[in-house]
């Protein structure tokens, strides 16, 4: 037999008893209380447990969703940001093209404009420099014609009158080949 003092304590308070003997009234009764206490657990705690449980996952289930759809929007704002980046691009693009090409236009137009008003400019300056030219070839004719109706008279003083010796040198004068200016470019 076993000698520990506890053991024999035990079995003396049980009247002879030993662990390992089954009592049927507390088998039962054990039995009626594990039923009671885990119909009571079942009613008043498994179920909000499981209420519990179901409203987390829910819950759970609920933000995953969202995240999913927060996810999903964000990715249709990214590609509706890089479409319009795309446009916004392409336009600016086209504004510059445009803008340089007018540019061009423009130069283009005052270039023209500044050689036709050059070769106007140049064209006046010309028909001036011919026109003071011929001005001056005339009063260059006139002076001639003056002086050699001077030294005429002063040569022959008794012979012509003035009107005649003036008419002499015209003709002579005329008789001459025109002079001309000489062309500049």
């Amino acid at each position: 037999m076993i000698n520990f003092p506890l053991f024999h304590l035990a079995t003396a308070e049980a009247g002879g008893k030993s662990f390992t003997d089954v009592d049927f009234v507390l088998f039962v009764a054990t039995l009626v209380l594990f039923g009671l206490f885990a119909a009571l657990l079942a009613k008043f705690g498994w179920r909000p447990l499981l209420r519990i449980i179901e409203e987390r996952e829910k819950n759970v289930r609920d933000a995953v969703e969202g995240a999913q759809k927060a996810n999903a929007d964000a990715e249709a704002l990214l590609e509706q940001h890089r479409v319009l980046m795309r446009d916004a691009t392409r336009e600016r693009e086209q504004i510059l093209k445009k803008a340089i090409e007018e540019a061009e236009h423009v130069r283009d137009e005052i270039v023209t404009q500044a050689r036709t008003e050059g070769e106007h400019a140049l064209e006046r300056a010309r028909v001036e420099i011919a026109r003071e030219t011929n001005l001056a070839l005339s009063e260059i004719r006139d002076q001639v014609a003056d002086l050699a109706v001077l030294a005429a008279s002063r040569i022959v003083t008794s012979s012509l009158t003035p009107e005649a010796q003036r008419k002499l040198v015209d003709d002579f004068i005329t008789t001459l080949p025109p002079l001309q200016a000489p062309d500049r470019p």
